[in-house]
């Protein structure tokens, strides 16, 4: 079997979707394949959109996104002979070549659509479309299975749910000089709040913002402060994630609250530096009004910080047990976790543990084996 897997995303963005790619190819790339995968790649990504992989790639002229994909798509992919075509941003080529898979990262934009700009909501648009067309769906959760089943009416018995994992970079750092020369470079030599994602409505940063206006100037236990963290230094809040889309509201909260230099944000942060500052973290703060998977919680749990988060979507299935959890807008009860976790460092030991544990349940390996389970049994129908 030809399976072709749609990559031009890695190109259009580096992050969530691009970074789901990624991993995903370095998985398949470890397991024993009898099939062919070719990776479908945006003409400007030279050599390869994945370093490194063993896998044949074709250039294709189609952008991601354009507003003539899915008429311009389907010519390009009529002479490749693919099988198998899986789409991982959501949206297959509208004329049918081959058997059909798309990964759902999330349903955000049905449930929040005034956080859309008007070329995000025509491109999102076609999800109804698309679900009618494709053979299979992967959801990265169970909220977005239960999502595509109640908001698109998608057959149960289409979806699988197959988990996302961190990178495995994403580590507990044991070098005390590499976290000192990281807070040296960004400068945060104390205790820092540390919160990731793109600068866009749903990531609920100004509310972030007004709960940190409530505890920048509490104590924070010495054993609380997050590796490196230098004594007797104020609390800081660091958002680190390039600026998104509708992010103006969250620059004049920040000025509005005068929080001044004690609200740092740190734009696009490269892998390594991001490691290191979830290893120094004294705690990940995750608002999301919504998320399909969740990403930076599990990347912060695997690094030995632990998370509060939104108990919204699918971030309570990422945390489990592990960590805290609060509706997104409900400030006192995120200022009463961030609390404890800054003042009770046995609290705050336990879920460092914990989230250890349940970063272990995600893995490149398995979500890889479980989509390429999934590769065969829709290209071998019974």
């Amino acid at each position: 079997m030809r399976i072709g897997i749609d990559v031009r995303m890695v190109y259009y963005t580096g992050a969530g979707i691009g970074q789901y790619i990624r991993r995903l190819v370095k998985g398949l790339e470890q397991l024993d394949l009898t099939d062919e995968i070719v990776l479908l790649q945006s003409r400007k990504q030279e050599p390869t959109a994945v370093e490194g992989t063993p896998f044949p790639w074709r250039p294709l002229w189609t952008p991601a996104h354009h507003r003539f994909e899915q008429f311009a798509l389907p010519l390009e992919l009529l002479f490749l002979g693919l099988d198998l075509l899986h789409s991982p941003d959501f949206i297959p080529p509208m004329r049918r070549l081959c058997r059909s898979v798309v990964t759902v990262h999330d349903l955000h934009f049905l449930r929040f659509p005034h956080f859309l700009t008007e070329e995000a909501a025509r491109y999102y648009g076609q999800i109804d479309d698309a679900m009618k067309r494709t053979d299979h769906v992967i959801a990265v959760s169970e909220a977005t299975r239960q999502d595509l089943m109640q908001l698109l009416g998608v057959n149960q018995n289409k979806i699988s749910v197959i988990y996302e994992a961190a990178d495995p970079a994403f580590r507990v750092i044991n070098d005390n000089a590499a976290l000192v020369k990281v807070r040296e470079k960004y400068n945060l030599p104390g205790p820092f709040i540390l919160a990731v994602g793109t600068i866009e409505p749903r990531k609920n940063w100004p509310t972030l913002l007004r709960i940190f206006a409530q505890l920048k100037d509490m104590r924070v236990d010495p054993d609380c402060a997050g590796r490196g963290a230098a004594p007797d230094q104020p609390l800081t809040l660091v958002i680190a994630g390039r600026r998104g889309w509708l992010d103006k509201d969250v620059f004049s909260v920040a000025e509005d609250l005068s929080l001044g230099p004690r609200a740092r944000f740190l734009d696009h942060v490269p892998v390594e530096d991001l490691v290191l500052l979830y290893n120094a973290a004294a705690v990940l703060a995750h608002p999301s009004f919504y998320e399909g998977f969740g990403l930076p919680p599990l990347e912060a749990m695997a690094c030995g910080a632990p998370a509060v988060v939104s108990d919204t979507g699918a971030l309570p299935e990422v945390v489990g047990d592990a960590g805290l959890k609060a509706p997104p807008t409900d400030v006192e009860l995120w200022i009463e976790h961030l609390r404890l976790v800054l003042q009770d460092p046995v609290r705050r030991a336990g879920m460092v543990q914990r989230g250890l544990e349940q970063a272990t349940r995600f893995s490149i390996e398995r979500m890889a084996r479980e989509t390429f389970t999934v590769y065969q049994t829709v290209g071998h129908p019974k």
